[in-house]
């Protein structure tokens, strides 16, 4: 939601061609299981002409080029060590003899193929198996290779290096894997920690929540061109009589901070922070042109000058901070009216980037959906009415990827125009109409999870490979390092300023703290 510098036409372009990753075994039975076509070839799902209840792929070279073909990024990678085997059925509509080649890419090895020739007749051809014991490389085609290793795309060439038209059907390519959720949840968090359901009719609770509305630009207004004043009015944001908050954007002439804007609406921040958990917000949405609806996370240390936490924790900028979209709706041009879409914006990737995931739900505008995130320490997995339908788990968590150890609050508004596109001319008002936010961990809260400014204690470097510093005005009496699991890895009953983690192997640890009768925990990561 926070700043997209970026040229759209370009980002939707790169969307286009990378969105599709699938894991083995692919029977086209989901959307997922798309194969992008290049060099002027073409895919599509079709139906099974032997058996109308079967999905399969349609494979298309219209024969302008000799090296047209079909690739898949795959989210779970081939594994050559498990089974150096990949099958594959093939459809031809004609009776001549066809060469498949099959090139895996993107692996820990160079790239290796494997051609095989489906003999005369057409129809249904099962199981023609690539072995690839008897791979050659890509590089020059013919060097023989035992191969190993993982490989993260799939490649099809059908006929390669001839310029043969034709169209053919592929189905139930395998490998010996067995089919995993790719966005199942690793932690459950159970625990209620923090809600609001909106049971108080007026104005919104402001032992909850606080009401951003010093713009960020100043002479300009907010980011992303958009083009409303945000406020702290009833007019905008408030309980109606049945128990659901109404963040309302409305057309009008509106005043404030130097700036004339033609729309205002509300931008409400969390008085509540916490570090892994899971977030669950029920909520109709706004479909109108040029509405922007979000509901997300940002770090609590985010230097955002009138943002809730920044006088107290204003410590970092954007997109160092973090930033977990967990549902945003109305900037991807050319998506279904009920496309939603969540998002990871960090140092490495922000803006533009392929750390996203979208799907469709059902009547945004007139049905209430639950939109979730669920945010452990190893993975942010984000959900539709309890469904995940996008993960976030960058292989190496340093800073630049996952600045995501330390709390972030929550933020509900609708802004307007902008990235947003333009704004309907007949647009009045509409509303994104919230009937309850609730936060759930897996424990009660700790110390640290509370709103302590007056805390002293900090840690430092952190990511660290070896030494931690601890600096506080007050006395350390002990403390105590534990992993993800609960387990005591270190204790030390001594004053102490650091301790060297430089032995343990790399990931997320918690050090509690004790001082003075008090205990405080902090999350350390280990890279």
């Amino acid at each position: 939601m926070k700043y997209f510098n970026i040229n759209l036409f370009a980002f939707f372009l790169f969307l286009s061609h990378n969105s599709f990753s699938q894991e083995m075994p692919i029977d086209f039975s989901v959307s997922t299981d798309s194969f992008t076509a290049f060099a002027g070839s073409g895919f599509s799902f079709n139906t099974d002409p032997d058996n109308s209840g079967n999905d399969v792929g349609q494979f298309f070279n219209d024969g302008t080029d000799a090296w047209q073909g079909f690739s898949l990024d795959l989210i779970s990678s081939i594994d050559l060590d498990f089974q150096n085997t990949i099958s594959l059925s093939f459809y031809g509509f004609d009776p001549n003899v066809h060469t498949l080649i099959l090139k895996l890419e993107n692996g820990t090895n160079p790239d290796v193929q494997v051609t095989q020739s489906v003999p005369a007749g057409g129809g249904w051809t099962n199981n023609i198996t690539f072995d690839y014991s008897n791979a050659v490389l890509s590089s020059d085609g013919v060097t023989p290779v035992n191969a190993s290793g993982t490989y993260d795309r799939i490649v099809i060439f059908i006929d390669g290096g001839s310029t043969i038209p034709g169209t053919y059907l592929i189905d139930n390519i395998e490998d010996g894997s067995v089919a995993t959720d790719p966005n199942a949840i690793d932690v459950e968090y159970n625990y209620l920690v923090w809600e609001d359901n909106f049971e108080t009719a007026g104005a919104v609770n402001p032992s909850k929540w606080h009401h951003q509305t010093q713009v960020i630009i100043p002479g300009v207004g907010w980011a992303n061109g958009e083009v409303q004043h945000y406020t702290n009015r009833i007019d905008n944001s408030f309980v109606d009589n049945s128990g659901f908050l109404n963040i309302v954007a409305k057309e009008e002439t509106y005043q404030d901070q130097g700036l004339t804007k033609n729309y205002t609406s509300a931008r409400l921040n969390s008085k509540f922070a916490f570090t892994y958990g899971r977030v669950d917000v029920r909520a109709k949405l706004p479909i109108e042109a040029g509405t922007w609806p979000a509901i997300w996370l940002l770090g609590k240390n985010i230097n955002e000058n009138g943002a809730f936490w920044d006088s107290a924790f204003g410590t970092t900028s954007w997109p160092a901070c973090g930033e977990i979209d967990v549902m945003e709706r109305g900037i991807f041009p050319g998506e279904d009216v009920n496309y939603i879409n969540s998002a990871i914006h960090t140092p490495c990737c922000h803006g533009g980037n392929p750390n996203q995931g979208g799907t469709i739900a059902n009547d945004l505008a007139n049905e209430f959906h639950v939109y979730s995130v669920n945010w452990s320490p190893n993975q942010i997995t984000f959900l539709l009415d309890g469904v995940g339908f996008y993960t976030y788990n960058p292989a190496i968590k340093d800073a630049s990827t996952w600045p995501f150890t330390e709390d972030q609050f929550i933020l509900l508004n609708v802004a307007m125009g902008g990235l947003a596109g333009n704004i309907d001319p007949a647009f009045t008002q509409s509303q994104m109409t919230i009937d309850y936010v609730r936060v759930y961990k897996d424990a009660p809260l700790s110390i640290d999870d509370s709103f302590n400014t007056a805390s002293d204690i900090k840690i430092y470097p952190n990511p660290t490979n070896n030494i931690i510093n601890i600096s506080s005005k007050s006395t350390i009496n002990s403390i105590a390092l534990y992993d993800i699991y609960g387990k005591l890895m270190l204790k030390q009953n001594t004053e102490t300023a650091s301790i060297d983690i430089s032995t343990f192997s790399n990931g997320v640890y918690f050090l509690e703290i004790y001082s003075n009768n008090t205990k405080e925990v902090k999350k350390v990561i280990k890279n």
